[in-house]
Formats: C-alpha cells, structure tokens, sequence
C-alpha cells in the first residue's frame, strides 16, 4: 500500500489536505442518498481511508452514524479535532487491508480513489475480504475509482515523464506561509502504476523558500473496469452498478469517474 516515505511529509500532507483537496461533483448528495437508504435498513456506515473526514463529517452532521478509519495518525487527529462534540462518529486507526471492528456497517464506502493506494491483488483481495466481514446481509459497498484516460497514462509515460510541473499555491492553515506545490506523474504499464512525486515549498516574506518538503514516491494502481468487476465477483460480491460520475450517468468512454456500487 502506498505510503509517505517520510513522517514529515505525511504529516504535512495531513494538514493541508483540506486546502488541496476539493469535492467532486455531486458527491456528497450522493454519499447523503445511499446513507439514508442503508439507515432505512437499520445500519452505520464505514468509510475507509477515512482521511481528515471530508466525506465521513458530513454523514455525521446530516446525523448519521459513522465510524472513519484510516491509517494516518495526522489525518485522524485533525479529524478528531474537526468533529468536537459529535457523538455519532467514531475514528479508528487501521489498515483498510486487515481491519477487524468487531462490528458489522450496512455500507461501506471508499472515496477519493482511495483503492488505487492498493498496488497488488493480493493488497486488494485482503481489503475486500475485510469489507466482506464487516457488511451486514443486503448490506452495500460504493468504491470511487479513476476512470483511466489512456492518453493521459501514455502521456506521462513519455512525455511528460517524471517531469515537474507547478501546482496549487496556498497559505499554511496554521502558521500563514504560503505553500508553492509542484507535481511529477510517470506510469508503468506492466505493474498498472501511476507515480505521484510532490514537492512542496513554504515561502517567507520575501518569496524566497524557507521550507522544501518532498513526499518522494507514491504508487498508486490504475483500475480497470472489468479487473475490478471480476475482483468484486471473485470475492462473493453481488455486483449493483458503475457509473461515470456522481450524477449516476452511465459510464461511457467520457466518464471522468466510475462509482461502483455491490453488495453481500
């Protein structure tokens, strides 16, 4: 599974993760219907890779009740500190490969492309066995996955290969600096792997950088349709849809997304 190589970096990424990282497009009315159709049914919902809670928080505060696991324990303490005074949710830290909750959820869900951290079959087997466990009979699961634009993975295989391009700017959300990010995509294609290389550098008052801090490596599996489909059938899943967006559209050719909804 992918992961930081360093704890300063993680650490960074946790705090400003709600700076970079933005809803997709109807999403969360989304997250909110299939929530309210898993409560009619008696159940809590779990999201995995539950991060700083940008998805899990918003169930809680529609009065849902949640539990948010993640591996990072950066990201889980600012989602503590950003859920002060909420009683319907709970965060654990975990590995989304071999949890065990003691507990069974009517739905389980993995947003923001959190799977493709997952980089061999037997990685995402485990994660889907433990899912498995922990859904109740009819219970659900919804993945969000890439859609793969092979134009764009034959583009960073060649052209653009390993070569740093400017990202988002921002301000540092507890000391002000102002944070340039730049961005290095290549991809394998015989491991299916994007490579994401991230540098980020904190600038002083006079624009010069003060700070650098590289993340160094993350790997991240790029998903196919039918692999996925055939994962979810091997693994007893009983397979519902796959949409191309949030908006439930069909998947096609275009979709930016695929939304992926099973059950047990």
């Amino acid at each position: 599974m992918s992961q930081f190589s360093n704890e300063t970096a993680a650490k960074f990424y946790a705090e400003t993760y709600d700076l970079t990282i933005s809803d997709w497009p109807g999403e969360i009315d989304f997250y909110l219907k299939v929530a309210a159709e898993a409560r009619a049914g008696g159940g809590s919902i779990l999201e995995l890779a539950c991060g700083t809670g940008r998805v899990a928080l918003r169930l809680a505060e529609a009065g849902f009740d949640v539990v948010g696991l993640d591996h990072s324990p950066f990201m889980l303490e600012i989602a503590e500190r950003k859920s002060v005074g909420f009683s319907n949710i709970r965060w654990v830290q975990g590995d989304m490969r071999t949890f065990n909750l003691d507990q069974t959820f009517a739905l389980i869900i993995i947003p923001g492309h959190a799977f493709q951290n997952l980089n061999t079959t037997e990685e995402q087997v485990s994660c889907l066995r433990s899912i498995h466990r922990h859904l109740s009979s009819g219970g659900r699961l919804i993945v969000h996955l890439d859609h793969q634009d092979v134009s764009w993975l034959s583009e960073i295989s060649v052209k653009k290969k390993g070569k740093f391009e400017p990202g988002k700017e921002f301000h540092h959300p507890t000391n002000g600096t102002l944070v340039r990010s730049s961005h290095a995509w290549s991809y394998e294609p015989a491991t299916q792997t994007a490579i994401l290389e991230t540098i980020w550098e904190e600038l002083d008052g006079a624009g010069n950088v003060a700070n650098r801090i590289e993340t160094g490596p993350i790997r991240l599996h790029c998903t196919f349709r039918f692999e996925f489909e055939h994962l979810l059938n091997l693994l007893g899943f009983q397979f519902q849809a796959v949409y191309g967006d949030f908006f439930m559209d069909q998947l096609d050719d275009d979709s930016p997304e695929m939304v992926w909804v099973a059950a047990v």
